[in-house]
């Protein structure tokens, strides 16, 4: 019997796919000009560009999403300025108060699944902006969102579109952090694009850690007004590698036949099989979710049956029990979901 442990709580547990490690291979003997002036960045950032339909925008290539997520806002906002997340955004829940070790605060809204609205969006907006709240409160300038969300939802291209022009009604920034852009464009049910993502935010990124990439994240710049020394921000805040090529190559290999879109679809499907094992044996959901991330609701004796074999991830609990998240990744073999589907079964 197989005794091997097999991760299913998150989607960063293997070094890289096969295309980015053969193109680190090929390379290994060139040397490159630092800090994101070599030539992989370039062709990589000018793929990108293509993909997205994006000629104009800027592109930069960050070690991390948390660096992403605390640089750009911090360019973006004026000191006295805020940015409005969903309760469950990842810059609100999970990245040890960096924005406001920026110095910004965060104007928390409840969400639905994971997604805020652009009602909400606009109350929030409009208490400062139309209703004369206190010059000395903060001012709301850049509305946060992740597709997919920290649930595994997804904002459809009309919920997207609202979200857009509400932003541009009271000239606020539309910030996309994209970690696993790759499984909710993948997602079945899904009708939002790259270039869609171009044409409404004025930022957004493509995540390379958690969509088989070894770490990295290329953020696109559409606003022109955060375009002027956008890099100082970065360096500043310790996100330009010296050996800034290693991003550069790795987001080309994954892109440029395709790989990024189909290893992060095949994780979808992989964990929409997981879902309907689940759902045959009557376990509940906390969330309904179209993506690699799948939250489950599992009693005391459920977990101990499958803790002897798989790493999965406690993230609440209810009435029903302990709300488990099983998240598949690029990674993820038809074999080790098999395995875990044939113990869902004998629960």
């Amino acid at each position: 019997m197989d005794n091997t442990i097999i991760r299913f709580n998150n989607d960063y547990n293997h070094l890289a796919h096969e295309s980015v490690l053969n193109a680190l291979n090929d390379i290994s003997s060139e040397s490159y000009a630092g800090y994101g002036t070599d030539e992989w960045c370039g062709a990589a950032a000018a793929l990108i560009k293509d993909l997205a339909g994006a000629p104009d925008a800027d592109v930069w290539f960050f070690p991390g999403a948390t660096q992403a997520n605390f640089v750009v806002i911090s360019a973006a906002l004026d000191p006295v300025q805020s940015v409005i997340s969903a309760t469950t955004g990842h810059i609100n829940a999970h990245e040890a108060a960096s924005v406001e070790n920026t110095g910004h605060k965060i104007l928390e809204l409840p969400e639905t699944d994971g997604k805020i609205s652009a009602a909400q969006i606009e109350a929030c907006a409009a208490a400062y902006y139309d209703d004369n709240e206190a010059e000395y409160l903060t001012e709301p300038k850049l509305v946060y969102i992740s597709f997919p969300t920290e649930k595994g939802t997804l904002y459809s291209l009309h919920e997207l579109e609202e979200i857009s022009s509400v932003c541009h009604k009271y000239d606020m920034y539309l910030f996309v952090d994209g970690a696993r852009m790759g499984y909710g464009l993948g997602a079945p049910g899904n009708d939002v694009t790259l270039r869609d993502f171009a044409r409404l935010a004025d930022i957004f990124y493509i995540g390379g850690t958690k969509c088989g990439a070894m770490f990295g994240e290329a953020v696109v710049l559409n606003a022109a007004p955060l375009r002027k020394r956008f890099k100082a921000y970065m360096k500043q805040n310790g996100a330009v590698l010296a050996k800034g090529w290693i991003l550069g190559l790795q987001f080309h290999a994954l892109l440029k036949n395709g790989d990024y879109f189909a290893i992060t679809k095949r994780a979808d499907e992989l964990a929409l099989k997981i879902r309907d094992a689940f759902r045959k044996k009557g376990i509940p959901f906390s969330v309904e979710s179209c993506t690699n991330q799948q939250f489950v609701i599992l009693n005391d004796e459920q977990i101990r049956a499958l803790s002897g074999s798989y790493t999965f991830e406690p993230s609440g609990r209810t009435a029903e029990g302990t709300i488990v998240r099983f998240c598949t990744s690029w990674a993820t073999t038809e074999e080790e979901a098999a395995r875990l589907i044939r113990d869902i079964e004998a629960l």
